[in-house]
């Protein structure tokens, strides 16, 4: 890999269905300074007619079509293959719902090149509806919970972390070269901390950039809201924990936290579904909810121990 001062950059922006977002982040990157950085669209699969609107409105950048739905962690590995095969020493890939800064990839790009054991970093992630409040900042793995905890807080210098969102992560082409892609049986969620957790393992540390600042909007990644949301969260955590602890750990895990967690969301699950029984209007749809989101963590928990990964959720 190159080590001057103007590495070859690729940005990766996925889209699904989300056409208005996905040009919305492209005009603001057109008003950002990329110089050496080279943008591509990975589409995956959209039916929403994306990528005639987008090859309308960007006609120089290219677009890679995708025959099915690969998920966030299927279809940024066809990007990251893409760029990591045409000699991108960075790798930048970027959620279609955001708006950036004008130096955010500047600023990651500086702190990149004074890490030389640095191998994925994170911008600072701000509510686009609250631009003041930042939604993600880099965080730590709490083995007391089984949980990535996220830093909320503002701080001013750069900071080593256990992971950075997926919603702008930098990779070095060292890493992918190193732990290879993203595990696809992910689909969607912890896919990015598996990632960083493989990359600490091989020697590579993971970094966030305060000064690194873009606007997230409400993701529409998750079609069914919190239900889908909470099945990929829950199946996948316990991915994670498979493919990251070790032995020790995971028995540690299971009897502390995810045991008594599981039997939580079973007994809820019932509770809930015989509330909804006897519930009157007023309350019912609140409940339904509930009991939506309960049933597809419950689903998530089942497909993991039947080793159904992929795009397995099916709506509640």
């Amino acid at each position: 890999m190159s080590e001057n001062m103007n590495p070859k950059v690729y940005i990766i922006i996925l889209n699904y269905n989300g056409k208005s977002d996905t040009i919305d982040c492209l005009y603001s990157l057109a008003s950002a300074k990329l110089e050496s950085a080279s943008i591509v669209v990975v589409d995956n699969a959209s039916i929403d007619g994306s990528v005639a609107e987008i090859k309308k409105e960007f006609p120089k950048v290219p677009i890679i079509e995708n025959k099915t739905n690969l998920g966030y962690a299927g279809g940024n590995n066809v990007g990251i293959k893409f760029a990591y095969d045409k000699g991108a020493d960075y790798i930048l890939l970027l959620n279609n719902d955001i708006k950036v800064d004008p130096y955010f990839l500047e600023e990651l790009l500086s702190l990149a090149l004074k890490k030389p054991k640095g191998g994925i970093f994170g911008s600072a992630i701000y509510r686009y509806d609250e631009p003041d409040k930042i939604e993600h900042l880099g965080g730590f793995y709490d083995s007391s919970v089984c949980e990535f905890v996220s830093n909320k807080k503002s701080f001013k210098v750069p900071k080593k972390v256990d992971y950075v969102c997926g919603c702008t992560i930098l990779i070095k082409r060292d890493v992918i070269k190193e732990i290879g892609f993203f595990e696809p049986k992910f689909f969607l969620l912890w896919e990015e901390a598996d990632l960083c957790a493989r990359a600490m393992k091989k020697g590579f540390e993971i970094w966030t950039q305060p000064t690194s600042k873009i606007w997230h909007k409400i993701s529409a990644s998750f079609e069914d809201g919190k239900p889908q949301t909470h099945y990929f969260w829950w199946r996948n955590r316990l991915l994670w924990i498979k493919r990251n602890l070790n032995k020790k750990e995971k028995k540690l895990a299971y009897k502390k936290v995810i045991l008594p967690e599981i039997i939580k969301a079973y007994k809820h699950f019932l509770l809930k579904g015989i509330l909804l029984i006897f519930s009157f209007s007023g309350k019912r749809k609140k409940r339904k909810e509930q009991y939506r989101r309960l049933k597809a963590g419950c689903r998530g928990i089942r497909d993991y121990f039947m080793n159904r990964f992929g795009n397995t959720y099916k709506k509640v």
